[in-house]
């Protein structure tokens, strides 16, 4: 199998599970709240617990964007894995949030917005002589 090929995805699975993680990081507290689990939790605790996500998720994030950085020996340039975990984290935020939020809905306007996304992917892709 081509060397760019299994780094590019590796670069792809790392980044899926950091932003899996740091959606639970950044919105998992409104989850449990919502829940009548941390309803009652102080500020500063809810901020520990999402900093420790935080820090498993850099764990997958750290090596991602190493691993996949062109001058690293990966496929990638420094836009194009921004805009590819960009594209990343908005698909696994709105995952997470349709399946998990109560009352979360996608609309046309959000179908728009993916659509822009995947070109926003296929612009920095593109080969520019």
């Amino acid at each position: 199998m081509n060397h760019n090929l299994v780094i590019g995805m590796a670069t792809i699975v790392l980044l899926v599970i950091s932003n899996v993680l740091m959606t639970f990081a950044w919105y998992g507290h409104l989850k449990l709240q919502q829940m009548d689990i941390s309803t009652n939790w102080p500020l500063w605790l809810v901020i520990i617990a999402s900093w420790a996500i935080a820090l498993l998720e850099y764990c997958f994030m750290i090596p991602a964007n190493r691993i996949g950085f062109v001058d690293n020996g990966g496929p990638y340039t420094l836009m194009q894995l921004k805009v590819v975990q960009e594209a990343i984290s908005l698909t696994v935020f709105t995952a997470i949030v349709v399946t998990i939020f109560k009352g979360e809905h996608l609309h046309w306007n959000h179908f728009v917005a993916f659509a822009l996304l995947i070109l926003a992917v296929h612009f920095a892709f593109m080969k520019v002589d």
